[in-house]
């Protein structure tokens, strides 16, 4: 893989020009067909197959207004006096008859006739049906409908307006959203020591995110997208778009710090850094189309739709980015004199010296040992003179390796408690921006009637027999409802003679997101049964609150599943980077620990409420229902991006010198500065959208921030040195049979050092093995 993206480096170095023109035809023709055949949106839950979606599609057929979605209007009268007084009546009368003639309204259900009118007299409820989804809705039918507010208004009346009509909005990036992206060019500007290559991985991470942006809202016109998945490409395109430009660039700037003509250090660090942004890219793309396994169509559209981001990002990596480094040239390379290129010089010292130690590899094993011990001296001499914070920091886990795994896996674990109390749902308008329209609505209703208002469960009647005789059964239906722990009001079945069928309202005493309003699905369901015995109709539940109950089913019940994938991927990947048996299986740990710790600050935050109002969280409560399983895919990803930068250049030293400590201190040094950047770019960019009031796109920016802040700096900077440390040189141990049967990846580009006519190099312990 290195040699070839070697030449796919050249060759976009020297076809600069084509390759740019390439590109910006893209972006271009992707802006165009977004103009062209434009987007919509569409944050509809549906799960296919489930009992309440089949009795959604059912009911549609003989009841498309109760099918639809809704909207509610609140009508509040001032302090002592009544919505029953003329004067407010008739603003109601008035209002209600207006929304009626709103676009797209089926039905208005004015309080007297469904009883929502508070025993004080003081509130009221109407509601408003429509015959289409939330998605269907045209744009300005919901401004339509608060326009008809004006007349109870004039009465004197208090108005809101909300219901399941409102949802998650379009995600617009504000100026925290943009503040992210100046942080990262701080960021950017500290490491390289230069504006020009600190704009360049900005630069390419734009026109990737441009072009899947782009391309996403023009596919969203024929396919179902949502706003969280627009969002989630955005987030990951971005922060991985820098994060794979600064690791080619990273390493083309080292090579010339060293004098090595810029074309050739194009290819070569595109083959080498390259290859290992192909390869996290590729396990980033595999675990998000992953999601496919939970078979919930919006979470599929979100996985791909940020895969195909990160693909671009991939590709815009090694091909655009190697094309700017043409049109750059050497003004690339760091002044001479400067830090920068002292600090590149010496991360850089060691390539000449390995080419000379593969020279020896025909020797005998004492000349190896020679050779070795000559480089060895002249680095020790390099690196006296220049020793790097990672360096320090490696040798200081590494003193006591011990102490630093079981203190760093104890903290871990601690962080991770909280996750025992993980539950979670989809968010409702409870968890809308406080001052919203909809979240104001929300609390009305929950404080005057009961928050079992803001989420009735629609059972579907099906008598065996139509007529009369078929509407006794669902009336027996609804008495037996009625009966059932947790009800607070059945309403009045809508019968449909000719099918035989009935919708009947069902309010819990809990709200959408309670334990208790799950408990009231289960038990009707249960019951189907018997009550299918008792009455001769068939019931299902169905309706917003219990489709968002099936889809957060369907994901807790997915959740171990998938994640025994990831880790089953995790091991195999790995184990083909690196050909070793510790490596992998630390990795996976590591992974699996950041995970548990991030899944604990999402719950101390979002279900216990702490620091929720320095987060600005508009209502604590369970943990979006798909978090977990986007976590982990993205998370997964990511983890491996880090994990194969730093052990690379671990093992790298390994080869080179054989001394297993030195190595790990060593390649910590080399590494830890690039890494160190790309996770703090990483951070800034997700952390800088946990400032949206967006309910789904808060929580899950915290926790890949939280994520990837765990996993770069507890992880894989101090955890994985102390083991590596311990494990000493048994951590690039595998065994003969295996180390046949392996593939040679070739992720750290040997072959590319050895040049055109030299055998690629082999790893010392097969040199030693030979010799012997």
């Amino acid at each position: 893989m290195a040699t070839w993206l070697y030449r796919l480096g050249l060759g976009a170095y020297r076809r600069r020009r084509l390759v740019l023109a390439a590109w910006l035809a893209v972006l271009a023709g992707a802006v165009c067909a977004l103009v062209v055949v434009g987007g919509k949106l569409d944050n509809e839950f549906t799960i296919p197959g489930s009992e309440s979606q089949r009795a959604q599609d059912t009911m549609a057929e003989d009841f498309p207004a109760a099918a639809g979605t809704s909207a509610q209007i609140v009508f509040t009268a001032p302090e002592g006096r009544r919505v029953s007084d003329p004067q407010a009546a008739q603003g109601i009368q008035r209002t209600l008859a207006a929304a009626q003639d709103a676009p797209q309204v089926a039905a208005v259900i004015p309080p007297d006739r469904a009883g929502t009118v508070t025993p004080d007299g003081r509130t009221a409820l109407a509601q408003v049906n429509y015959d289409v989804t939330r998605s269907a809705l045209d744009d300005g039918t919901l401004d339509a409908l608060e326009e008809t507010t004006r007349a109870a208004e004039e009465a004197g009346l208090e108005v809101s307006v909300g219901g399941q009509a409102y949802g998650n909005g379009v995600l617009t990036p504000s100026v925290l959203e943009l503040l992210g992206v100046v942080v990262a060019l701080a960021v950017l500007a500290l490491t390289f020591g230069s504006l020009l290559a600190a704009g360049m991985p900005l630069l390419t991470a734009f026109v990737g995110v441009g072009t899947g942006l782009a391309g996403l809202l023009a596919v969203s016109s024929g396919v179902t997208v949502s706003s969280t998945a627009l969002s989630l490409a955005l987030m990951l395109g971005l922060a991985v778009g820098i994060d794979y430009a600064l690791f080619v660039l990273s390493r083309h700037r080292t090579q010339l710090a060293q004098g090595m003509d810029p074309r050739e250090s194009a290819g070569r660090a595109v083959g080498t850094a390259g290859s290992a942004v192909v390869f996290a890219g590729t396990t980033v793309i595999i675990a998000l189309v992953g999601l496919l396994v939970v078979r919930i169509p919006f979470l599929t559209v979100m996985g791909l739709s940020a895969a195909a981001t990160v693909l671009i990002a991939v590709l815009v990596a090694v091909t655009l980015l190697p094309a700017l480094f043409g049109l750059a040239g050497a003004r690339l390379a760091p002044r001479p004199g400067s830090r920068a290129a002292r600090r590149a010089g010496v991360v850089a010292g060691h390539t000449k010296d390995t080419g000379d130690t593969k020279d020896t590899e025909d020797t005998e094993d004492t000349d190896d040992t020679a050779g070795i011990k000559d480089t060895e001296d002249t680095e020790d001499t390099a690196k006296s003179r220049a020793s790097v914070m990672g360096q320090r920091w490696a040798r200081l886990v590494t003193r006591r390796p011990l102490l630093v795994v079981v203190a760093t896996v104890a903290a871990l674990v601690t962080l991770a408690l909280p996750a025992a109390d993980l539950r979670l749902a989809l968010p409702d308008n409870g968890t809308a921006a406080h001052g919203t329209s909809q979240r104001e609505t929300y609390d009305t209703v929950a404080d005057s009637f009961g928050p079992g208002f803001n989420g009735p469960l629609l059972v579907l009647a099906e008598a065996d027999t139509p007529g009369q005789d078929g509407q006794r059964q669902v009336t027996t239906v609804a008495g037996r409802l009625q009966q059932l722990p947790g009800v607070v009001k059945v309403g009045q079945p809508q019968y449909a003679p000719d099918s035989g069928r009935a919708v009947i309202q069902v309010v819990p005493e809990g709200g959408p997101q309670d334990e208790s309003t799950q408990d009231l699905v289960d038990a009707i369901r249960d019951d189907a049964a018997t009550i299918e015995g008792e009455t001769g109709a068939a019931v299902s539940v169905t309706g917003t609150t219990a489709i968002g109950i099936d889809v957060s089913d369907r994901l807790s019940a997915s959740l171990l599943p998938f994640a025994a994938v990831v880790v089953g991927l995790c091991l195999v990947l790995l184990l083909l980077v690196f050909r070793s048996l510790v490596v992998p299986v630390k990795a996976t740990i590591g992974f699996l620990l950041s995970v548990a710790a991030s899944f604990g600050a999402v719950v101390a935050v979002f279900q216990w409420g702490w620091l929720a109002d320095a987060l600005d969280v508009a209502r604590t409560g369970p943990v979006v229902s798909f978090l977990p399983i986007v976590l982990m895919a993205v998370l997964f990803g990511l983890a491996m991006d880090y994990e194969v930068f730093l052990v690379s250049s671990m093992r790298e030293e390994w080869v080179r010198t054989g001394r297993a400590r030195d190595a790990v201190v060593d390649g910590a040094g080399h590494a830890s500065r690039v890494v160190t950047a790309a996770a703090l770019i990483m951070f800034v960019v997700f952390a800088s959208f946990v400032t949206t009031e967006d309910a789904i796109v808060k929580p899950i920016a915290f926790s890949l921030a939280f994520g990837v802040l765990v996993d770069a700096f507890v992880v894989r900077m101090t955890l994985v040195p102390a083991v590596l440390a311990m494990v000493g040189r048994g951590a690039w141990w595998l065994p003969r049979g295996l180390d046949r049967l392996l593939p040679d990846l070739d992720i750290e580009g040997a072959r590319l050092h050895d040049g055109p006519h030299k055998e690629p190099v082999r790893p010392l312990t097969e040199i030693k093995a030979g010799s012997g």
